[in-house]
């Protein structure tokens, strides 16, 4: 009888499990882990007797090997108190189940998984998401192998380690798995999004819930029109209100804009009052207009402030870098007058005023242009960023070029799909 150091959970499922008499207590169902530990820890054993089942302290397991066969063995058969939260039970809630792949950046099928026993118990180590996983499960791994042997050929193995995987699912609810689903934040929101988009509406909602709004918000921006309204179908009008208002107008605008009128309403009253308003004055405007388009989150400053007042106010409000391409100049009706540019701020004296260094010149659109004009503009005057004005010159947005692309590309989209 050897002693055992790793092994696959495939190997021992099913198995006797035997008394300190060598009296079989019955077989092996499951096995509880505690994910709090830096990998899940194995801390119970659910054992199947007649019909009942008894969860048994696997400080009292053992397991050892006899004649190529996993031995059980239990020293104390009383039943297990178990924790009341981060446990996983590796049959229910992992194997066969969807796992991420944070190095990977994907969603992967668990086929079976890799234990070992350490100094202090046994450790899940490794997933395995690889053919040879699936077939070791039917017991013809064993066989193939020995017959690929000879060619020199082998079935393929893949194992992700633990430290790489973040669990997901329906059945994680009610699990708290804040360290796994902490893993899922390291993603960029573009990754993330993918891999919500390949999920089940159910599992979609229950991952999508798990993140702070912050990152649900970077995320629900990056995703498909269609997997959006599942998303925030699925979400309580709450939740989905307050994610909404970490997000920028138009963008909120745009997906309500997909919704049902019902719906839509819904989520516009329970949020804040200026973010409801923001979002309702882009609604307002026709589809096909600038206005529609165009982003209010957008910084200006009086060309009366010096280059020293202008760079401390941008280190205060930390804009995002998407929306300083250019700093725009008011004059102090709060009219549109100039931009400056950011080298041009950062190569003057500090106590030069704006209106020194301000280039007058300003190509801008009306908001009820039609969004069709945006297209010349910025490839004529190469520009990244246009600052949109009503009929008074008063400046109301900003249209960035990759929102200009991405719509004249769905639009373009739609007329292929309607000649089709």
């Amino acid at each position: 009888m050897n002693t055992i150091h790793t092994f696959y959970l495939s190997r021992i499922l099913g198995n006797k499990v035997v008394s300190e008499h060598r009296t079989a207590v019955g077989r092996l169902e499951d096995l509880a882990v505690d994910v709090s530990f830096v990998r899940p820890k194995v801390i119970a054993a659910r054992v199947k007797f007649g019909n009942q089942s008894l969860l048994l302290d696997f400080s009292h397991v053992s397991i050892s090997k006899q004649a190529a066969k996993y031995v059980i063995h239990c020293s104390l058969i009383e039943e297990f108190i178990m924790p009341p939260e981060n446990v996983l039970f590796l049959v229910k809630h992992v194997l066969d189940k969807q796992i991420v792949d944070i190095d990977g950046r994907k969603l992967e099928r668990v086929n079976d998984l890799r234990l070992a026993f350490l100094s202090n118990g046994l450790y899940i180590v490794a997933v395995d998401v690889g053919l040879e996983g699936l077939l070791r499960r039917l017991a013809v791994a064993r066989p193939l192998n020995k017959t690929l042997r000879p060619l020199g050929k082998a079935l393929p193995t893949k194992l992700i380690l633990w430290d790489d995987v973040a669990a997901i699912g329906p059945s994680m609810e009610g699990i708290k798995l804040s360290k796994e689903h902490s893993k899922l934040e390291t993603l960029h929101p573009s990754d993330l999004a993918d891999i919500l988009e390949d999920l089940d509406h159910k599992t979609q909602v229950a991952l999508f819930s798990s993140l702070d709004e912050e990152k649900a918000a970077d995320v629900l921006e990056e995703m498909e029109t269609e997997a959006q309204i599942n998303v925030l179908e699925g979400l309580s009008v709450e939740k989905a209100a307050d994610v909404l208002e970490k997000m920028p107008a138009d963008e909120v605008a745009d997906i309500l804009d997909d919704l049902e009128k019902e719906k839509a309403e819904e989520l516009l009253s329970e949020m804040e009052d200026e973010a409801r308003e923001e979002v309702r004055e882009l609604m307002d405007y026709p589809e096909n207009t600038v206005g529609s388009l165009m982003s209010t989150d957008f910084f200006t400053f009086n060309e009366n402030m010096t280059v020293k007042q202008t760079i401390e106010e941008l280190r205060k409000i930390k804009p995002p870098s998407d929306t300083i391409y250019y700093l725009y100049v008011l004059d102090d009706l709060g009219r549109l007058v100039a931009t400056v540019s950011l080298r041009d701020l950062i190569i003057a004296g500090e106590e030069t005023p704006l209106s020194h260094i301000m280039n007058r010149k300003v190509i801008r659109v009306m908001d009820h242009e039609k969004i069709d004009s945006l297209a010349g503009i910025i490839s004529k005057y190469n520009l990244i960023a246009i600052p949109v004005v009503d009929e008074q010159q008063f400046m109301v947005g900003i249209v960035i070029i990759d929102d200009v692309v991405f719509t004249l590309l769905k639009a373009r989209k739609r007329m292929i799909l309607k000649e089709d």
